[in-house]
């Protein structure tokens, strides 16, 4: 069984490192000397790029560096070390592979080789769709993560939600709806049920799954009136809490990545998001309803987050997934999540219909605090290369600032648990 996850939001490494620093020792005590400087705006160096700082001269005599009795060698006490960061080292990375990360792309599960194009320029994430996996799905995922040139494998994701909405129950075994679990099981079944889920599709090659949602069921669906119907665990708080928790903690327990969505809650939005754009209840309301899984999800540790594409009276005007208010605001500040955030899809006709294409969406996305962007488009390579390539554009004109991305590329490091200093 693997020990779950937990993400932590990298931000306060960015305020105490300023990107990487140079600590040198003295009389005993360690000292920051200086840092390595970021260029960015008004920097006059390239984005990314760093400017060295000079230390002390080391000793010419090699005798000079063995250490006196108790103490320091003189190249310890004197000579700068500079301390490897996930940060220190993505910030020698072009804006390209760093925009890829934050990108997921589609990809029928039947083939998953044809996005083989995106995974090998080194997108972030991989999403499966399809309603009957192939039984050599793992090795096919194997061998497509292979082809990544930068060493770091896609995070693979997929909807297991249960009931009507669920891609791979051929190989990971079929649960109910949400609704009906939460009527015929306890919670400790459902994490038990979720947990031996996890494991199967963890041995198939998938360790993101984009549940359990969180939201209030308002009637019935999914339809174009209602996202979700049967998908939510239940109409109050308590319910959608305790089952919705459960599911997820089960799930993290089998080794897969929990996705709870869709915030900040969207069972009671006047239309379904894939279907055009809808709006949810005034925020009032969601705080005294919608919003507490969502809290309680938090405050359990849960690792990641999905926005909805919903506009929020009193919050956002319009889509959340875009809203910095949203985002940076209500989940990021207000709430305290510091894991992952994802964007529903912003191929959705709530984001489309309002003329914004993926590539822009992409960017407001990113710029209002999400660390990832989803999407599900006929040609998922060509998206792909015009999302990273709105996004380079936009930290080169700054209209998403240097950090945010970096910030986000970490975020996504650390969902996969990789350490570049390793």
């Amino acid at each position: 069984m693997s020990t779950p996850r937990r993400l932590v939001h990298p931000l306060g490494l960015v305020t105490l490192l300023g990107v990487a620093c140079l600590v040198t020792s003295s009389a005993g005590a360690l000292s920051v000397a200086a840092p390595l400087l970021q260029s960015g705006s008004g920097s006059g160096g390239t984005p990314g790029s760093t400017v060295p700082v000079a230390g002390p001269p080391r000793p010419a005599d090699p005798q000079a560096a063995d250490p006196e009795p108790g103490g320091l060698t003189a190249a310890a006490a004197g000579a700068p070390i500079e301390l490897c960061s996930n940060l220190s080292v993505i910030s020698s990375w072009s804006l390209s592979r760093r925009a890829a990360q934050l990108v997921a792309v589609p990809a029928a599960e039947a083939d998953v080789a044809l996005v083989a194009p995106a995974v090998a320029a080194g997108a972030g994430g991989l999403v499966l769709y399809g309603s009957s996996a192939p039984a050599n799905l793992g090795s096919q995922l194997a061998a497509l993560e292979a082809m990544d040139q930068g060493g770091l494998a896609p995070l693979v994701m997929t909807d297991e939600e249960g009931g009507g909405i669920q891609r791979m129950s051929n190989l990971v075994g079929s649960l109910p709806w949400p609704a009906t679990m939460s009527a015929t099981m306890t919670p400790a079944a459902v994490e038990q049920a979720a947990e031996q889920m996890a494991e199967a599709m963890v041995a198939n090659g998938v360790t993101v799954d984009l549940a359990p949602v969180l939201d209030l069921a308002s009637g019935p669906g999914p339809d174009a009136t209602h996202i979700d119907g049967p998908r939510s665990f239940g109409t109050s708080p308590t319910a959608a809490t305790a089952f919705g928790l459960a599911f997820a903690e089960g799930l993290e327990a089998g080794g897969v990545i929990p996705v709870v969505k869709h915030f900040p809650g969207e069972g009671g939005a006047d239309g379904n998001t894939d279907d055009g754009p809808a709006s949810t209840p005034p925020l009032a309301t969601l705080e005294s309803a919608d919003l507490l899984p969502f809290e309680a999800a938090i405050s359990a540790g849960l690792p990641a987050v999905m926005v909805g594409d919903a506009s929020v009276p009193g919050l956002s005007p319009g889509p959340a997934s875009l809203a910095p208010a949203v985002i940076t605001g209500l989940l990021r500040k207000q709430l305290g999540f510091e894991g992952l955030v994802m964007t529903d899809s912003l191929s959705a006709d709530a984001i489309g219909d309002l003329g914004i294409s993926v590539p822009e969406a992409s960017v407001q996305a990113v710029a209002a605090g999400a660390d990832m962007v989803l999407s599900n488009t006929a040609d998922p390579d060509t998206t792909f290369d015009q999302t990273v390539a709105a996004l380079v554009t936009a930290v080169a004109d700054g209209a998403v600032p240097l950090m945010t991305l970096d910030t986000a590329v970490m975020q996504v490091l650390s969902a996969k648990g990789v350490d570049l200093c390793a």
